[in-house]
């Protein structure tokens, strides 16, 4: 009785589902008690609701919805095209086509020469090679900040009030979101100013976006705030700092350092405390994770990344020379500050260049920047994702409207005296014009390289179809045959920006 009840209900759905009755496919399927729905019918309830989503008075939510009911149904639907295809459909429209890919495949597998399919896959895979991005980061830098100047006094007040933390934490969220799909803040007040510290949790890719959005912030905002990059080192606070957590405190003096020189800037820590022994013995994780919380809180989270390596937590102390933890930051100043400045700068940290070798493959149809044998790059984790064929943080930028890429173009007309001059010189003056044209709201421009075939211009948009506009028209007076914008993707195509066919 119960199939019949169900076949009935499946064969009215269809019908609804041709007249686009969406609303009424979702109120008949919630009208059915949660534990008589089959996973055929969950899947129809997720489906109406990646159709009412996409509606006039759609609500991204619900595409949220409907990756929720089909995933609790996963294990009885998983090889089913429906459901692939239901799971692919919701990540695409949420803009996250990377998560959508693996579905809309699995979907074709199941259901081989699927036109509707193979042109969701080319759709994804054009959205990753060239993402269209209805705001650009940089417009919603600016709505961001419009958001927060908007509400930045109630939040003030909420501080002053000392009300409950997460509500002064949800109410910063808020104002937050419309730049940062995630985010993570610090909120706090040194006596004469707020101060909202936004932290890269230790991801020097984040760090640039961070820096872009701090370095826009308006006047009329810096009046009452102080915009901060990285969690504060206790020196710029009043008294030194202690970690009070699961019922224990401890202070930098409680914890010992011994500090090992590993390359020109980069030191390994070994560390001890008798308060910290239970931790690392019960859960070695917390323990780790309460340690690098002291460390940014007693040298600055951007201190530790720039200039600590490995660090290893001792159950007994060490031999040879040591200091207390609360020395550590007098330590790197005097071996550090004379690099470059303040070693608490998240700005001068993200110019900060490092310069790589490779062996490079000399097949002609390896993948592009397989040819490579001598770049330089402040931002080394794109560089090294690229090469692992990995794209988590292509896939964070993607979220927030940003876009990170590289132009290449072919090397064998640099010929001659200077050669690498010639093609450094290029470079320069490809990066230059781009800049002038587009301007620094919309690229920032993180290094190059050069292989044996081609030459490489790296940079992450702010504002992409501004940087690509601007270079056509740059490129287009530029004595090479043909120039390639890609994305810091593997697995996707180039997008021509010059040609034999269209340069002057």
């Amino acid at each position: 009785m119960a199939e019949l009840k169900n076949k009935n209900l499946l064969e009215q759905i269809a019908a609804w589902n041709e007249e686009e009755e969406y609303q009424k496919i979702a109120d008949a399927l919630l009208a059915v008690p949660e534990e008589e729905r089959t996973p055929e019918l969950v899947s129809e309830l997720a489906r109406a609701y990646n159709n009412l989503a996409g509606g006039e008075n759609g609500d991204e939510s619900m595409y949220r919805k409907a990756i929720d009911l089909l995933q609790s149904v996963e294990e009885e639907l998983k090889e089913d095209h429906c459901w692939n295809y239901r799971m692919a459909y919701a990540y695409c429209f949420l803009d996250e086509p990377w998560e959508a890919l693996p579905y809309f495949e699995k979907a074709l597998e199941a259901r081989p020469g699927d036109e509707d399919t193979e042109e969701m896959i080319d759709f994804c895979l054009s959205s990753l090679a060239l993402p269209r991005f209805e705001k650009p980061f940089s417009q919603r830098v600016r709505e961001g900040w419009e958001a927060f100047l908007a509400g930045e006094e109630e939040l003030r007040r909420g501080i002053d009030e000392k009300r409950q933390g997460d509500e002064i934490i949800e109410q910063c969220n808020k104002l937050l979101k419309p730049a940062f799909s995630d985010i993570s803040f610090e909120l706090g007040y040194n006596g004469r100013k707020h101060e909202l510290i936004l932290s890269p949790e230790g991801d020097k890719a984040k760090l640039f976006q961070l820096v872009y959005f701090q370095k826009h912030a308006p006047k009329e905002v810096l009046e009452y705030w102080n915009i901060l990059v990285g969690r504060q080192n206790s020196g710029s606070r009043s008294g030194s700092f202690d970690l009070q957590i699961f019922g224990q405190n401890i202070s930098a003096e409680d914890i010992l350092v011994w500090v090992e020189q590993q390359g020109e800037d980069e030191l390994e820590l070994s560390l001890y405390s008798e308060k910290l022994l239970s931790f690392l013995r019960e859960d070695e994780n917390r323990a780790y994770w309460m340690m690098y919380i002291m460390l940014d809180s007693v040298i600055g989270e951007i201190a530790a990344m720039r200039y600590i390596g490995r660090v290893e937590l001792l159950e007994k102390p060490s031999d040879g020379e040591y200091f207390s933890l609360e020395k550590l930051p007098e330590y790197l100043n005097q071996k550090f500050s004379g690099q470059d400045g303040d070693i608490m700068d998240a700005e001068k940290y993200c110019e900060r260049y490092t310069v790589y070798e490779t062996e490079p493959s000399e097949e002609e149809d390896a993948d592009v920047r397989m040819d490579i044998y001598v770049g330089g790059t402040n931002c080394p984790t794109l560089i090294n994702q690229y090469w692992n064929n990995v794209a988590d943080t292509m896939n964070v930028y993607h979220k927030d409207g940003i876009a990170a890429g590289f132009l290449y173009y072919p090397l064998h007309g640099f010929t001659g005296e200077d050669r690498s001059g010639k093609i450094l010189d290029f470079r320069d003056a490809v990066s230059e014009g781009i800049l002038a044209g587009a301007g620094a709201d919309a690229v920032t421009f993180i290094g190059g390289a050069s292989g044996i075939y081609f030459g490489y211009i790296d940079f992450i948009a702010w504002d992409l179809k501004a940087v690509l506009d601007t270079a056509v028209e740059v490129l287009k007076e530029k004595d090479i045959e043909w120039a390639v914008f890609h994305s810091f993707r593997r697995d996707v195509n180039g997008i021509i920006l010059k040609s034999e066919q269209n340069k002057n």
